[in-house]
């Protein structure tokens, strides 16, 4: 007997002006089950969902629903045929409350029956294990409660089909397993789900069946029972690539930054780092551990002078070593931190927002560390820009149509990409890197860990916030664990342990092993 498919997507074809997306692309969704779509940065994953939930139209190709060939030509069409997609940006209206974002677009215009639609959000939170406060707002609620709504507003439409695009992204391992075990009811309730993602860890826990993508192509797929972390590598890549971080014993490590009495508060007076007394040394990497929201964030943007700190605070930049002179960069924007020789690199967590000018093209965004120094008059050197751009793209594999893409027109690796490789490019004495693989396929991941410890090895501080335990224990030579913004300890990267950390992150230990503080 046949097995039933909830979507079939046969020989479909996508192209941007002269870029092949996809390239008659064949995947296939049984009925009741979870497949994880697979592949690197650019292969064409989003692009291929996004046609099935009726966001783009296909330039050739056929997609069957249920056995019954359709044509979804707007998120109408898909919605109507029981198809609901959860974007990796969640598209909610902050100021609204959750069961009025989930109203939004619902037949009935503004009369609509509030307590029936809470009602009915209250039975699917039953059903499946959600928890959702039909009456709270938006702008008060956490990453994994937004995201939660946006599950819950594909099913209150009637959704069958779901796909979930990067949905562990930005969640915390407690909040992964919550999702997970969600994903697992919807799916024994005979819901069928494809799950965009990069980590292969996930992809193995929670998937019956991995289809991989590779350079807009259909290679192949597999039951996950039968699938391992190398295999898939192998499938994504198209070559053996070798999973092992390499890490080196720091040589001559000398103090760079000394962080003191390091206080910072919102603007609403609410305390996100606390007293923090940390040192950073040249030639190692330092990696920052923490529940998301613990102050990892406020760490970095205020040694880049973009946050305030409170009084007392201190952080002091040695650029010669511990008996060398000492310079405040408290109270120094980045600009004065710039005029003053010192070169800080930061890859910040909000990509476009802060990192890069999405409106602008790679050359642009190149020349944003240097049209200061470079420019002349009205005038400003673009070869330079263009040249750096160039190499940027070749060494670290970025797919773009060319040097003048608009940077937001590329995937969300792609970006990342150029990001960490301008910083590099830049020479920096201090690299600070928060999230930097959040995004990234495995292979672009491990070329980001290499660039890292190359980073290491030229004798620079590197401060990595990483949301992957597993990494950090890796890759870095010591990890300061922050906790409710406090430190919580700084542990040796090579003898701590996952248990350890994960327990520092979530509750205050006493002194416990530590190295270099």
């Amino acid at each position: 007997m046949a097995e039933e498919f909830a979507v079939r997507m046969v020989d479909v074809t996508k192209s941007f002006g002269h870029v092949l997306a996809n390239n008659k692309v064949y995947l296939e969704l049984k009925k009741g089950e979870i497949l994880s779509l697979l592949g690197e940065n650019g292969s064409g994953k989003t692009t291929l969902m996004n046609m099935l939930a009726g966001i783009y139209f296909p330039d050739a190709g056929q997609i069957y629903i249920n056995g019954r060939e359709v044509t979804i030509s707007s998120p109408h069409d898909a919605y109507k045929l029981g198809i609901g997609m959860v974007h990796q940006h969640f598209k909610l209206v902050d100021v609204l409350t959750a069961a009025e974002n989930i109203a939004l677009g619902l037949p009935g215009g503004v009369l609509v029956d509030r307590k029936a639609i809470a009602k009915r959000i209250r039975e699917i939170c039953d059903r499946y294990g959600f928890a959702v406060d039909p009456d709270k707002k938006v702008y008060d609620m956490s990453v994994s409660e937004k995201q939660t709504l946006e599950i819950v507003k594909t099913l209150y439409r009637g959704a069958e089909i779901l796909i979930l695009d990067e949905p562990t992204a930005v969640l915390t391992p407690q909040e992964t397993e919550n999702l997970f075990a969600v994903m697992r009811n919807m799916r024994a309730d005979g819901k069928s789900i494809i799950i965009i993602t990069h980590k292969l860890a996930e992809v193995l826990a929670i998937s019956d069946r991995v289809t991989v993508l590779r350079k807009g192509e259909y290679i192949g797929d597999m039951d996950t029972a039968k699938a391992d972390a190398r295999a898939l590598t192998d499938m994504m890549v198209g070559r053996t690539v070798t999973l092992n971080i390499q890490r080196d014993e720091p040589e001559n490590a000398q103090r760079r930054l000394e962080i003191r009495n390091l206080t910072v508060k919102d603007k609403d007076g609410v305390t996100r780092l606390d007293d923090i007394n940390l040192d950073v040394y040249a030639g190692e990497i330092l990696g920052v551990a923490g529940i998301s929201g613990c102050g990892q964030k406020e760490l970095l943007e205020t040694i880049a002078g973009l946050q305030p700190a409170a009084s007392g605070s201190s952080v002091k930049y040695r650029p010669t070593g511990p008996d060398g002179p000492a310079e405040e960069l408290l109270g120094l924007g980045p600009r004065a931190v710039s005029d003053r020789g010192i070169r800080l690199a930061f890859v910040p967590e909000d990509r476009l927002g802060m990192g890069l000018v999405g409106s602008m093209d790679l050359a642009g965004n190149m020349m944003l560390k240097s049209y200061r120094t470079q420019g002349k008059g009205f005038f400003t050197e673009r070869r330079k820009p263009y040249e750096l751009a160039k190499e940027v793209v070749r060494q670290l594999e970025v797919v773009t149509p060319s040097i003048e893409t608009p940077v937001r027109r590329l995937s969300g690796g792609n970006v990342q990409k150029v990001l960490v490789g301008r910083e590099i490019a830049m020479h920096p004495s201090v690299l600070m890197s928060a999230y930097a693989v959040r995004g990234l396929d495995i292979n672009t991941s491990y070329t980001i860990y290499r660039l890292l410890n190359e980073q290491k090895k030229a004798g620079v501080a590197v401060i990595y916030v990483g949301e992957d335990l597993d990494v950090l224990l890796q890759l870095c030579d010591r990890i300061a664990v922050l906790c409710g913004g406090k430190l919580n300890g700084v542990l040796d990267g090579r003898t701590a342990t996952k248990e350890e950390v994960g327990y520092r992150m979530t509750a205050m230990a006493g002194a416990g092993k530590e190295a270099r503080v």
